[in-house]
């Protein structure tokens, strides 16, 4: 995965990414790079049916309503990109491109099934090295959005 026009992207250098089952990497990079046709903004009642959701601290819920893909789960998380950086994680981890790379540890977290706690202390805001997930982020209207997939 390289950068993308309207987002970032990425993987890890390493090995080919193979899921289980003989399901290859081919769907997922589509997916992501269609990311917009396959996102929803709306209430958490109108986004009931996605297949994960991110909740905003507006009220507003981020959907995904991409197809299935056998062997990949996959993860979203939303911010809104002009909200305010909390003091001690901006001291923390620092101000620039923080939703981004909060959204993206955020996804990957979920993905994972890592609480963002024990993620912060082991990789901070970056990718693992040897993760296989792959992600996009992306804006959405006054949003910042990751999504990311993982064999």
């Amino acid at each position: 995965m390289g950068t993308r026009p309207g987002g970032q992207a990425g993987r890890a250098v390493g090995p080919p990414v193979r899921a289980a089952g003989n399901v290859g990497l081919r769907p997922v990079p589509a997916l992501l790079g269609a990311a917009e046709r396959h996102l929803r903004v709306g209430t958490p009642t109108e986004l009931r049916y996605a297949v994960t959701r991110s909740h905003l601290d507006d009220g507003r819920c981020v959907g995904w309503y991409g197809p299935v893909t056998p062997g990949w789960r996959v993860a979203i998380d939303a911010e809104r990109a002009t909200a305010e950086v909390p003091p001690a994680l901006a001291a923390r981890f620092g101000p620039v491109d923080f939703w981004a790379r909060w959204t993206r540890a955020e996804s990957l977290c979920k993905l994972a099934e890592i609480p963002v706690a024990a993620w912060w202390r082991r990789h901070g805001l970056a990718v693992p090295p040897h993760t296989r997930a792959v992600w996009r982020t992306l804006h959405l209207a006054d949003l910042v959005v990751t999504v990311a997939f993982a064999p």
